[in-house]
């Protein structure tokens, strides 16, 4: 038996996967995980170009293992022993998130460290406009998926353990330097509005309000899962999480609403009613009625959450030209969606519709 188990391992290493040395994760499942013992399925999972992402399949178990990229240029960055984190103390609670079942940080076994959560069932799509939906499943998905968010914000982070999970306080003042340096870092010159963004959110910078609970920081529709009748069955990609502000979040989300279909999946310019969308206000008023004692949002919210979106992907143009991103076309696309979230913030800040 122990010999057909080795077979099995080595043959589920000959997937030829890229970016996955599958005889090698074989190997440590197999020692960890009795379904595995009968062979490892691996399967690389769409998107994920921050942070790679496959499908593992052991048996009659599906999981999903999420990796580092093997190219990082900020150690702020990438950081799935957070993820890990997070789901281990989300376990239990009202957040919609994936069980986490293993984490490895030896990074001598796939090259980097990686994890391990259960797999959920669902729709995933990339555009706001929730194609494998249809248009009743539509109207149920954006109020379950505002009150996913006000789920994560009112989780209790500190009876959690979450106490030096981030720093409370100037968040938002902290943020604009940290992505400023990336910026300065990445030296692109072709993106003149993310300056002008950074200028603006500099000299309007609000008074910090002493509110702070988990940021997702990347939270939008491609990175909810739903279900056929439009309910949350989960939220993924917790990378950038910190103890942050709540609106910083919100703000991020309605970046649908401002980008166009070919700009990183937005829905401005589409017919909303027939395709059952909610409007940018609905959507906020959906998730204040989940979490009414949340600060309201403004301007400078979303301008804040446009500005670090394009800085953050300015990051994948410039490890996709580092060749970290194996996508040949990924730099000129993150670069084109740059361009779209500086525009974005200053369209936020010049129409206040929101």
């Amino acid at each position: 038996m122990a010999d057909a188990a080795a077979i099995a391992v080595e043959e589920a290493g000959r997937s030829g996967v890229p970016g996955l040395d599958g005889v090698a994760l074989a190997n440590w499942l197999a020692a960890r995980l009795p379904e595995a013992t009968g062979g490892v399925e691996i399967a690389p999972a769409a998107g994920g170009m921050s942070n790679p992402t496959f499908f593992i399949t052991c048996g009659e178990r599906r999981l999903v293992l999420r990796k580092k990229p093997p190219v990082v240029l900020s150690p702020a960055a990438h950081r799935i022993d957070r993820e890990y984190r997070l789901l281990v103390a989300f376990a239990g609670s009202d957040v919609r998130a994936p069980a986490p079942v293993l984490y490895c940080d030896d990074a001598s076994v796939i090259g980097t460290e990686f994890y391990l959560m259960e797999r959920l069932e669902g729709v995933v799509s990339h555009d706001y406009a929730l194609p494998g939906l249809d248009a009743a499943a539509r109207r149920a998905a954006y109020p379950a998926m505002a009150g996913a968010l006000a789920a994560i914000h009112r989780f209790d982070w500190q009876a959690a353990g979450l106490g030096d999970f981030g720093k409370p306080g100037n968040y938002f003042a902290r943020q604009i330097d940290g992505w400023s340096r990336q910026w300065q870092q990445f030296a692109i010159t072709d993106n003149p509005a993310v300056d002008r963004l950074e200028a603006w959110l500099r000299a309007e910078l609000p008074e910090d309000d002493g509110c702070a609970t988990i940021a997702h920081g990347d939270f939008r529709a491609a990175n909810v899962m739903f279900r056929p009748d439009g309910s949350v069955s989960g939220v993924f990609d917790w990378e950038l999480s910190t103890i942050g502000h709540p609106l910083a979040d919100l703000g991020f989300c309605l970046q649908g609403w401002f980008l166009a279909p070919d700009e990183n999946g937005g829905v401005a310019g589409l017919d909303l009613p027939a395709l059952g969308i909610p409007t940018a206000s609905e959507f906020v008023a959906a998730y204040y009625a989940a979490a009414p004692e949340m600060p309201r949002l403004t301007a400078f919210h979303v301008a804040f959450a446009m500005y670090r979106a394009a800085v953050g992907v300015s990051g994948v143009a410039v490890r996709a030209r580092s060749g970290a991103v194996p996508d040949p076309a990924a730099s000129a696309e993150a670069s084109r969606f740059a361009q779209a979230y500086a525009r974005a913030g200053l369209h936020a800040i010049d129409s206040g519709e929101f």
